[in-house]
């Protein structure tokens, strides 16, 4: 476990854990983390820029240029958004995503993904002509990120100074899917909804420091809401806290009515929209599961939004 001091002067400091992946508070920040990297929390937010990455690269570096053109950008995220799943598809049927980090290609796609739809997010005239130039689906999954994360934003406190927060790596990509599909059979809440309220809280478990109003653990519970439905468990606990959020939005009114119940969760509509966004594009496809797992963590600051992970 480590501690961050997130702000303009960004820092890790060592912690009781060996290596952990540097996350940001809940609803400040709309990405997962990857590898860590000593050098992250100094890495720029997404630049706009008229040069894409080029086109024999492997995979996109970490903070190669993201295309101002709606064109431009429209081809760039077309082409990545082939190479990610490909590269997902690698992963899963040659590696192991219940063990260890995901491969290099699929983290650096999945980032490179991410900073498009972050800017676009930013920049909503460039979004619509953007998304007039994708395919149908591609327009349609770029719609509902974009839209996302613009929402989060919206919610975001702005940190102004130094901030310590407490993480650590998360359970590896197919130990959370099991825990989310544990949940779904114990309770009928979609596992794709559990999994988009987790990635929303707290990037899959990342972040382990209460939030600003007090609430903890990896689905980010008030500790009056926990001794109603946490059925005695550690409210710290992967598994408990995925089964306590199951059970809250069941008796909230899920699965017959999502948009209430996850409204109960958290009283913002922006929140619900977000949630339902990704959820929706998780159960389209798992390969959308697989590429937000790998996305990167961002803190909203007073002086812009900074990226404090990945390679």
């Amino acid at each position: 476990m480590k501690d961050l001091h997130a702000g303009p002067t960004a820092r890790a400091t060592p912690g009781r854990r060996g290596a952990a992946l540097v996350a940001a508070l809940a609803l400040s920040v709309t990405g997962c983390a990857g590898p860590p990297d000593t050098a992250a929390a100094r890495s720029p937010a997404a630049v706009p820029s008229t040069q894409p990455p080029s086109p024999g690269q492997k995979a996109p570096a970490p903070d190669a240029a993201i295309p101002a053109d709606p064109a431009r950008l429209a081809d760039d995220l077309e082409d990545t958004d082939a190479r990610l799943r490909r590269a997902i598809d690698d992963w899963r049927n040659d590696g192991n995503p219940a063990k260890g980090e995901a491969p290099e290609p699929v983290v650096l796609l999945a980032l490179h993904e991410q900073r498009a739809y972050r800017y676009l997010a930013r920049n909503p005239t460039i979004a619509s002509r953007t998304y007039a130039r994708l395919p149908k689906d591609l327009a349609g999954k770029a719609r509902d990120d974009v839209t996302a994360i613009r929402g989060l934003i919206s919610l975001a406190r702005p940190v102004s100074g130094p901030v310590t927060m407490r993480v650590e790596a998360p359970e590896s990509a197919d130990v959370l899917l099991a825990d989310f599909r544990r949940a779904e059979r114990r309770f009928g809440v979609e596992w794709e909804v559990l999994a988009a309220v987790m990635f929303v809280e707290t990037k899959f478990g990342r972040v382990r420091s209460p939030s600003y109003t007090g609430a903890k653990g990896p689905m980010q519970f008030m500790p009056g809401t926990w001794r109603a439905y946490g059925m005695g468990g550690d409210i710290e606990d992967t598994r408990d806290a995925l089964l306590a959020a199951a059970n809250y939005l069941h008796a909230s009114g899920a699965p017959r009515d999502y948009r209430r119940a996850l409204y109960a969760y958290n009283h913002s509509q922006a929140y619900v929209d977000a949630v339902l966004r990704h959820a929706g594009q998780m159960k389209r496809d798992i390969r959308n599961y697989y590429a937000y797992y790998n996305w990167q963590v961002y803190v909203i600051t007073t002086k812009g939004e900074r990226r404090l992970t990945g390679p």
